[in-house]
C-alpha cells in the first residue's frame, strides 16, 4: 500500500476495544481516537477532529523512511497488526489491542490498550510520540517521566505510559534502533506493578483466546463469514459492557458529507440502534448483549420514571447529552462543528417504545436463554405498549430525527404497531387471553391506519408520512415489522418506486427532500441493507444478492463500515465505525446466504 502524507478518511482506519474503551489506529499505526475512560469519554486521542494538521492529541509510532504500511486484524479477534516498511527495506511489526479475557469468573477489560513494535527486517529506526490532549482538547499532557514510565497530567486529569523503551527515547520523543521487541502500555495513572513483558505476553494470550471462543460459539451464515465475524466483533466493541448500553458509533462530528454541518455525536446509546444490534447478535446466537441491554432498560425505565422515553440516552442513562461545540477541536480536516453531546436527547420520537418491546420479545421466545421472560417483564413492558398505542397518531421527528418540522411519521407508527403486536403475542405465549385481545385490537387499529392514510395512490408507495408524498428509505421496513405482508402489491411497489426514487449509483439515499440542512448528497448505508433485505423478500434474490456485494465491495481495508457512502466517488463518509451499517452486513447475509447444504 501506497503511504500518502495526507491524513487518511475516517475509513482507513481500524478499531481496537474490549467493552470498555476503543482506539481507532491509522494505517501508519497512529492512535488517532480514544475516548476515556469509557467510549463515551473525554477523547485522550483526538487528532481525527483535531484539525486539517493536528500535532497534538495521538499517539505515532514512526519510521524513519516510511514508504509502505500493511494493516489486518488476526483472524477472528480484535488484535491488529500494522507493518511499517522503510525505504532501505527495514520493517517493524506494530501490534495493537485492549485486553479482554476471563479471570476470577468475571471479564476483565480495564482501560488499557497495549502496543508491541517487533523488528521485521533490518535496523529500523522509529520515534514514538505520545502527545494526548484533555477536556476536549482544551488541555494537553504534560510529561512527567518516571523511572519505566511517563505521567501525562493536566488540571483535569492523568494518564500513564508504562514502557521498557528507554523513558529518555520517548520523553524527547527521540529516534532509536528497534533490536528487540518492546511495550508501550497506555493505562490509568497508577503504579504498574507487574513484568511488562510478562504482562504483555499473558494479557495477549489470554486475549486472542478471549476472541477465539466468543467467535467459535457463534451461528454463522455459509457465505460471507469473514465479513460477519468481523461485522460481529465491531458491534461488541460498540457495546459498554459495564451498563449495557450500546453506542451508535465511537467517534463524534466526522461529517455524514463534506462541508454540510451534519457532524453528529454517536457516542450515546440510540434505542432504536440499539434494538438493531441487539436484534443482529441474537441472529448469531451472542445472546448476552441482549441481556445486558435489559438491563440497561430496566435502569432508563426507572430513571424516567415511567414509559415516556427520550429517543437516545448517555452510557449512564442519568448523564446530560446536552448539546455543545467545541472550541478546541476544529474538525476533522477543519471540517466542523464539532459537537459533544446530542439535542436528538430533547426530540419526541414515538418510534422508540417499539425499538424497547423489539429488543426484549426475543426473551420471552429463545429457549438457548438462562431465564425465559416472564409475566413479570411483560408487566415491565406493557406501559411502553400504552405509550405506543395513545402516541402512534401524534406528530414526531421520525427516524431521521429531523430538527426543523414534525409529521405523523409512517415508520413511527409502525413502530407503535409493532409495539402493541409484539405484546399480543407475548400474551399468547404467556397465555393471558384477555391480554392478547387488549393489544391485539390497538395494534390493527394502528395498522389500519397505516395502510390507509400512509398509502399514496398517486406516487403508488407508502409515503414517509401521513397523507404525504415523500419518499424515507424507513418505509421499506414495514415488511419486516409485519404491518403489510411482503407479496401485497402495495408493498412491492413501494420497493419498485423507492429503488427509482432514491437510488444513487447503486446505493439508497435516506430521502430526497431538504431538511434543515439542504438536500442530502450522501447514501446511508444502512437503508442500503434494507433496500437489499426488501428484494429478497418480494423474489428478487440476485439483484438483492448484487446490492449485497457492492457494499461488502465499499468496506474499508479491515472489512469495516462508516455510516453514509457519497455515490460520486464510493468514498466513504459519517461516525465509525458505524453500528447500523455492520448490523446490515449481519441481518442481510443471513437472509441471503446460500444454505450450508446446498
Amino acid at each position: 500500500m501506497e503511504v500518502h502524507a495526507d491524513r487518511p478518511a475516517p475509513p482507513e482506519m481500524a478499531v481496537i476495544g474490549n467493552s470498555t474503551v476503543a482506539a481507532l489506529i491509522d494505517r501508519q499505526a497512529r492512535i488517532v481516537w480514544t475516548c476515556w475512560p469509557r467510549i463515551d469519554g473525554d477523547p485522550l486521542f483526538s487528532s481525527l477532529i483535531g484539525g486539517p494538521d493536528p500535532q497534538r492529541g495521538y499517539m505515532a509510532i514512526e519510521l524513519e523512511g516510511l514508504v509502505a504500511s500493511e494493516q489486518a486484524y488476526e483472524r477472528n479477534t480484535a488484535i491488529l497488526t500494522t507493518v511499517l516498511t522503510a525505504a532501505d527495506g527495514s520493517a517493524v511489526r506494530v501490534i495493537d489491542f485492549a485486553p479482554r479475557f476471563k479471570q476470577y469468573d468475571r471479564v476483565f477489560r480495564p482501560p488499557m490498550i497495549m502496543r508491541r513494535i517487533e523488528p521485521v527486517a533490518g535496523n529500523p529506526m522509529v520515534r514514538v510520540r505520545m502527545r494526548p490532549t484533555m477536556a476536549y482538547g482544551r488541555h494537553d499532557g504534560t510529561p512527567i517521566p518516571g523511572s519505566n514510565h511517563i505521567r501525562y497530567v493536566s488540571d483535569v486529569g492523568s494518564v500513564r505510559l508504562t514502557s521498557d523503551v528507554p523513558v529518555a527515547y520517548l520523553s524527547s520523543e527521540a529516534r532509536f534502533v528497534v533490536t528487540r521487541p518492546m511495550t508501550l502500555i497506555v493505562h490509568a495513572d497508577e503504579t504498574f506493578p507487574n513484568s511488562i513483558d510478562g504482562v504483555w505476553g499473558t494479557f495477549l494470550r489470554s486475549t486472542r483466546q478471549y476472541w477465539l471462543d466468543w467467535v467459535r460459539y457463534l451461528s454463522v451464515p455459509y457465505e460471507w463469514q469473514e465479513a460477519v465475524i468481523r461485522a460481529a466483533i465491531t458491534l461488541k466493541l460498540c457495546s459498554s459492557e459495564e451498563t449495557g448500553a450500546i453506542v451508535a458509533a465511537l467517534t463524534t462530528s466526522i461529517p455524514e458529507a463534506p462541508g454540510t454541518g451534519r457532524n453528529w455525536d454517536y457516542r450515546f446509546c440510540w434505542l432504536r440502534d440499539a434494538y438493531f444490534t441487539v436484534h443482529a447478535l441474537n441472529k448469531l446466537g451472542a445472546t448476552l448483549t441482549m441481556e445486558r441491554f435489559l438491563d440497561y432498560m430496566r435502569t432508563v425505565i426507572a430513571t424516567e420514571k415511567g414509559p415516556n422515553l427520550k429517543p437516545v440516552y448517555a452510557i449512564v442513562p442519568e448523564d446530560s447529552l446536552e448539546e455543545r461545540i467545541s472550541e478546541s477541536l476544529t474538525g476533522f480536516g477543519g471540517d466542523g462543528p464539532v459537537r459533544i453531546g446530542n439535542a436528538a436527547a430533547d426530540q419526541v420520537q414515538h418510534d422508540v417504545t417499539g425499538s424497547m418491546i423489539l429488543a426484549a420479545s426475543q426473551m420471552f421466545f429463545d429457549h438457548r436463554l438462562p431465564k425465559l421472560g416472564g409475566v413479570a417483564l411483560f408487566r415491565e413492558l406493557e406501559p411502553l405498549g400504552e405509550t405506543a398505542a395513545a402516541k402512534a397518531f401524534e406528530p414526531d421527528a421520525g427516524i431521521w430525527e429531523y430538527r426543523g418540522r414534525q409529521s405523523i411519521h409512517t415508520h413511527s407508527a409502525a413502530m407503535c404497531f409493532a409495539a402493541c403486536d409484539r405484546l399480543a403475542r407475548i400474551a399468547e405465549t404467556l397465555h393471558l387471553d384477555e391480554r392478547v385481545g387488549y393489544w391485539r385490537a390497538h395494534a390493527e387499529r394502528i395498522r389500519e391506519a397505516i395502510l390507509t392514510r400512509a398509502w399514496n395512490e398517486r406516487e403508488g408507495f407508502f409515503a414517509a408520512s401521513f397523507d404525504g408524498a415523500g419518499a424515507d428509505a424507513s418505509t421499506l421496513l414495514l415488511h419486516e415489522l409485519g404491518v403489510v405482508e411482503a407479496g401485497d402489491p402495495r408493498f412491492v411497489s413501494t420497493v419498485d418506486k423507492l429503488q427509482k426514487r432514491l437510488t444513487r449509483a447503486g446505493f439508497l439515499l435516506r430521502y430526497d427532500e431538504k431538511d434543515d440542512f439542504g438536500t442530502p448528497s450522501t447514501s446511508f448505508n444502512i437503508c442500503t441493507f434494507w433496500l437489499a433485505d426488501a428484494l429478497f423478500a418480494i423474489g428478487r434474490v440476485e439483484e438483492a444478492r448484487e446490492i449485497f456485494e457492492g457494499l461488502l465491495a465499499r468496506r474499508n481495508h479491515v472489512g469495516l463500515l462508516s455510516e453514509d457512502i457519497d455515490p460520486a466517488n464510493g468514498a466513504l463518509w459519517g461516525n465509525f465505525p458505524q453500528t447500523y451499517s455492520m448490523v446490515g452486513i449481519i441481518v442481510t447475509a443471513m437472509r441471503l446466504s446460500r444454505d450450508w447444504v446446498h
